[in-house]
């Protein structure tokens, strides 16, 4: 259930962050509380944490609509590593693509990968 509280907070990040807001409000409304700074820059290394009962996810939204390269899951494994977190992959929407490449190096990496349509 949600409270009123989250279901503010959630609609304020969709409103404010655009499809990473959208993400993060879903984690949100999910019971986790999301880091104060929110990176939308494509480029960043991961755009938010968002944390619950001493798990910390750290959380990279992607949603260019071709195949997701290596470096991105490369950048997120080592920031999660640094944070002391682990790694999400999020596929927004129906463009991103996993080749198999991917998924392997994924596993070898421990990201895991999840995908959100909204």
């Amino acid at each position: 259930m949600v409270t009123a509280r989250e279901a503010f907070e959630a609609k304020k990040l969709a409103s404010k962050y655009g499809s990473v807001g959208k993400v993060a409000a879903s984690y949100r409304t999910a019971g986790y509380k999301i880091s104060e700074n929110i990176d939308v820059d494509p480029g960043a290394k991961y755009n938010f944490i968002a944390s619950k009962k001493g798990e910390k996810l750290v959380v990279k939204v992607y949603e260019k609509s071709s195949n997701v390269p290596l470096e991105v899951l490369d950048n997120l494994a080592s920031a999660a590593k640094e944070l002391e977190g682990k790694p999400l992959l999020v596929l927004y929407g129906g463009g991103p693509k996993l080749t198999g490449e991917v998924r392997e190096k994924a596993k070898e990496l421990g990201v895991s990968v999840r995908r959100l349509r909204m």
